[in-house]
């Protein structure tokens, strides 16, 4: 039986199969774990918060933002958000996003209104894990990889970047869709057809302003920390939202997914 069994998995299919059940059995742990679909915040700096009712909420590490709360930074603001499967995102100073905006379908993972986040999706024995990232112009669908989405400005103009695996970028408004692979990126407007939008393949300038750009919040990230050191704080200081609750800072790591 044994025998049997353990070459039922040597064929393609019943692989396929095996670990179809593998991951049905893993998404109904992760549920049972968190039945409420949140995302836990790994660790922060700055200013970070959570709207609830019109107000804003500070977070702290170890918080959960449910779905269809709205997450606000502020110029200092970062940080690192999990989610059941393991999936992570992070969000940048200036931003506000909603996660899981639709409740009814889990595929719709963030909503980002300004600013800039990660993402990392993870995926189980190879199958596909279907999510989706909107902005006001532009749908990003992806089934396992690493990207960046930055709504530039108060237009909506929608920066994909594409870090690892493969990413389609579809038109919010007008038709046109788009495909990337690692090391490419597209610019949305509003208001142009994606045909128009060009695909850049990853230029030298790109890579070193994007470089210098983590340089210089990893060395914002250092010398808070180092600050924090000297007043006595360990792991961090503390920042206020409207609502008069504090942040209390615990040592976030570099600003990139492992």
């Amino acid at each position: 039986m044994l025998s049997a069994i353990l070459y039922l998995l040597t064929v393609t299919p019943f692989r396929s199969i095996f670990a179809l059940v593998l991951l049905l059995c893993a998404g109904v742990n992760l549920r049972a774990q968190d039945p409420d679909g949140a995302a836990r915040l790994l660790a922060f700096t700055g200013r970070l918060s959570v709207m609830r009712d019109g107000t804003a909420w500070a977070l702290n590490t170890g918080d959960s933002v449910k779905p269809q709360q709205m997450i606000v930074t502020g110029p200092d603001g970062w940080g690192v958000f999990q989610v059941a499967d393991g999936s992570k995102f992070e969000v940048y100073p200036n931003s506000k996003i909603v996660f899981r905006a639709n409740r009814g379908d889990w595929k719709d993972f963030l909503e980002v209104w300004l600013g800039k986040v990660r993402v990392q999706i993870e995926h189980f024995g190879g199958l596909p894990n279907n999510n989706k990232v909107t902005t006001p112009s532009a749908v990003i669908s992806v089934r396992g990889t690493t990207f960046d989405v930055t709504v530039e400005d108060e237009s909506a103009t929608t920066l994909v970047e594409d870090e690892e695996g493969v990413v389609e970028v579809r038109h919010l408004l007008k038709s046109g869709t788009r495909v990337l692979t690692a090391g490419e990126s597209v610019r949305i407007f509003k208001n142009d057809p994606l045909a128009k939008a060009l695909i850049d393949r990853g230029s030298i300038i790109q890579k070193v302003a994007k470089a210098a750009s983590d340089a210089f919040y990893q060395a914002a990230l250092n010398a808070r920390n180092a600050g924090s050191v000297a007043r006595g704080i360990p792991g961090g200081g503390t920042t206020t939202t409207g609502s008069g609750d504090k942040n209390t800072g615990t040592g976030a790591p570099p600003p990139l997914l492992a």
